[in-house]
């Protein structure tokens, strides 16, 4: 019977699923070991570094992983970095095919000036900062400001702000990293402004995600009922279902009674950014009315930035326009790409699923006779590799840390006190 191995590089949602789908696909005559490799100690991508940690069911996604990651024919080799402990050549001589699943983690930028000025950054850099992500530990997030400007209007973006403008007590029962709840409560931010180019109609943001907001117990939500009853009229009576889902979410807003706490959470429309000044950091961003010619400005000392992302190239695999060069997920001889590496930062963790599915059928369309080649084992030269034995370690590990403080886990935040976790 044939039995195929296929490399999977990233081990987050996208990867997952694709892994998912070859399992679903085995037969009597079709089998498949996979390897999963992964630049991080921790598996789950996004799942465990990108969703809001105010946001736990989202996360619960990570069952289905750990089931995909205890079927027969899996391993995982994490803490192994394409292009430094493997080439993307060496993938392909000892697979019978290769799929690229990893991810956007670029943050696209302005190209404002001021654009680079202590005190603006992306959410690329501040999620994964509070998300206890190992590589984003040590970056200094100025919080003295009284105001913050959040730039974007999806849910990144409404993330963000969220974080910033929740009472940070708030936090004490979820699995944000310790030193991002530690710098948040002694944060100065009282106002956080959301601010997007376009008007309500073609927000991003999801209306399950706006209709959370006014459940916010210390934090003001204000959305101007003029701007949105605009947008009703601008969107017309052929307005789409989600579109109409939004602007109901966001008029519900717009309509509640006022409220009178500390902090507020802003949103701002038709607003594009100009430029951002300030002497050696962030002190206000200028903006220009969309479709005017008139200026305004806010004076704030950080900025946030949530417009999309890249994904980030690697060696040996075609990129453009931050995405990988594919044709409905073939990039060459036996390589395949899924997830935001393929279509782009769009669609929610479930829209892998079917991504990495359509992916797979083509994939078993085009395997020839198996390869009978090298194992990966032979090929990392470090001893420094996380298996799935060592993750479950690690996780068994934090779960356990945040068991007497009320939380789901208490994460690890440094490459070596993850690997000390795993008894690496």
């Amino acid at each position: 019977m044939p039995s195929y191995k296929v490399a999977i590089v990233g081990a987050g949602p996208a990867g997952y699923f694709a892994a998912q789908a070859l399992q679903n696909l085995h037969t009597d005559d079709l089998k498949f070991a996979i390897d999963m490799i992964e630049r991080l100690p921790t598996p789950w991508g996004l799942v465990r570094s990108g969703v809001a940690p105010d946001h736990p069911k989202i996360k619960t996604v990570s069952k289905v992983f750990e089931k995909v990651a205890n079927e027969p024919g899996f391993r995982l080799f994490a803490n192994v970095e394409l292009g430094t402990d493997v080439t993307i050549e060496q993938l392909q001589q000892n697979y019978d095919a290769v799929v690229i699943a990893t991810g956007s983690a670029l943050g696209k930028k302005l190209g404002i000036p001021g654009e680079d000025l202590p005190g603006s950054m992306s959410a690329a850099t501040f999620v994964p900062w509070y998300n206890a992500h190992p590589d984003f530990n040590d970056e200094a997030i100025d919080l003295t400001s009284e105001t913050a400007v959040v730039i974007g209007a999806g849910n990144v973006a409404m993330d963000v702000a969220r974080m910033l403008a929740l009472d940070p007590a708030e936090l004490d029962p979820t699995d944000t990293a310790d030193h991002a709840i530690d710098a948040l409560k002694q944060s100065s931010v009282r106002t956080v402004v959301i601010s997007a180019r376009r008007g309500p109609e073609h927000a991003a943001f999801t209306s399950p995600e706006l209709r959370e907001l006014p459940k916010l117990e210390h934090t003001n939500v204000v959305i101007s009922k003029f701007d949105v009853e605009a947008a009703i009229v601008r969107a017309g009576e052929a307005i789409e279902k989600d579109t109409k889902s939004n602007l109901d979410a966001m008029l519900l807003i717009a309509d509640r009674e006022p409220t009178s706490h500390d902090r507020t959470m802003k949103f701002q429309f038709l607003a594009t950014p100009k430029e951002i000044k300030g002497e050696g950091r962030v002190e206000e961003v200028v903006f220009q009315k969309t479709g005017s010619d008139e200026t305004f400005s806010i004076k704030c000392g950080l900025v946030i930035t949530a417009i999309g992302y890249e994904a980030t190239p690697l060696q040996g695999v075609p990129y453009e326009k931050g995405k990988v060069v594919n044709v409905d997920g073939r990039v060459k001889e036996n390589i395949y790409v899924v997830g935001w590496a393929k279509r782009g930062p769009s669609g929610v963790i479930g829209t892998n699923k079917s991504d990495a599915a359509e992916v797979m059928k083509l994939l078993i369309e085009d395997l020839g006779t198996p390869k009978n080649s090298g194992d990966l084992v032979d090929v990392i030269t470090h001893n420094k590799v996380v298996s799935q034995q060592h993750w479950q370690a690690i996780n068994e590990a934090e779960i356990a840390a945040g068991e007497p403080v009320g939380k789901p886990r208490r994460k690890a935040v440094t490459r070596e006190e993850l690997l000390k976790l795993g008894r690496i």
